[in-house]
């Protein structure tokens, strides 16, 4: 059914997606982002499942946005841009609101845009050595479309700590900042920790006080991700973007680095 994802649910309902590019670390496509936003579709309309397991197939759990993608988007005319921008802003919004609790699974490393998808978790669980950051800085990039859902999580004072300086930061400052809930040296028996009692709680109760809960937190709304999107419209069509990502397929120091 996928090709990026598989999607699996056990007799109790609990349904385990797992982003699946090992060899790619995990990194959102364009296909993955159609299909993510496809699956959140998909099980939010499963009356069986009862809770989602967001992971990442092999080490690591995300590295954010394929950079091949990425230079498609520098490369690409400005209504291809606005497009493709409004396809990730609606992938991380259906997932911000699908009507089941998701478990973020964070182990090894959640870079940028996977920084946004562990924020779109209700709850999100990292192993002691995960590592995170949002790098897109050292790109030429902002961390524009998750930033609605980064500012949520964090607020903005922890956000700025992070949000600007592509600062790799460990497990335990991701917690202090907001981004995971705990840090597990055992993130099976951590993730059934937060899967069990969701099964003795009536399921619609479960998607109505989610939805109330986003509500009155202010999910971010169509203004706040329309501009999101034109932000990273807009700083695709930089130079410092398209220096940033020749630099790294260069193999090579970017321009605003000291040689």
């Amino acid at each position: 059914m996928y090709n990026t994802l598989l999607v699996e649910t056990d007799a109790r309902g609990v349904a385990t997606v797992t982003l699946n590019r090992p060899e790619k670390r995990n990194a959102m496509s364009g296909e993955m982002i159609a299909e993510l936003t496809a699956c959140a579709a998909t099980l939010g309309a499963d009356g069986g499942v009862r809770a989602v397991v967001l992971r990442g197939a092999g080490a690591l759990f995300c590295a954010g946005g394929d950079l091949n993608w990425m230079r498609a988007q520098i490369d690409a005319d400005g209504a291809t841009r606005g497009r493709e921008a409004g396809k990730l802003a609606a992938m991380l919004g259906a997932w911000n609101a699908l009507p089941k609790p998701v478990i973020g699974r964070i182990e090894g490393a959640a870079f940028g845009g996977g920084v946004g998808l562990a924020c779109v978790c209700d709850v999100a669980i990292a192993a002691t050595d995960a590592k995170f950051g949002l790098t897109e800085t050292k790109l030429g990039l902002i961390p524009a479309t998750i930033g609605p859902y980064v500012i949520a999580r964090m607020g903005e004072g922890n956000a700025r700590r992070v949000f600007m300086s592509s600062r790799v930061f460990g497990a335990e400052e991701a917690r202090d900042l907001g981004v995971v809930a705990r840090v597990s040296d055992d993130l099976d028996a951590a993730v059934e920790a937060e899967i069990t009692p969701y099964l003795a709680c009536a399921p619609g109760a479960v998607a109505e006080a989610k939805a109330l809960a986003l509500h009155l937190g202010g999910a971010p709304g169509q203004a706040e991700v329309a501009h999101s999107i034109q932000a990273l419209v807009t700083r695709w069509e930089s130079d410092e973007s398209r220096e940033g990502i020749a630099a790294f397929f260069d193999k090579r120091k970017a321009a605003w680095i000291a040689q």
